[in-house]
């Protein structure tokens, strides 16, 4: 009986970075972050993508907040330039 539980919890580490990865967008369901959570108990190699995975959405939330406050646009002149070269390639 214990075997069989054990074989549905376990998952593969191709599996863990998965539901890691739908993890970070909200899209793991309970069950999969179990399993998850208990693969990283075994494997400190997914463990370690799955804190990296966290820093990295983190850094790019803050930077994605950020580059919405900023403002960017090309000058009249580098529109010309712009469509001048396009009109070339075209």
């Amino acid at each position: 009986m214990r075997n069989i539980m054990f074989k549905k919890i376990m998952i593969t580490c191709d599996e863990a970075t998965t539901i890691c990865d739908k993890g970070q967008y909200g899209e793991a369901s309970f069950l999969e972050k179990i399993k998850l959570n208990f693969h990283f108990l075994l494997c400190k190699f997914c463990a370690k993508y799955g804190k990296q995975n966290k820093t990295m959405t983190a850094v790019f939330k803050m930077k994605a907040g950020s580059c919405k406050e900023e403002i960017r646009c090309l000058s009249i002149e580098d529109k010309e330039l712009l469509k001048r070269k396009m009109q070339e390639v075209g």
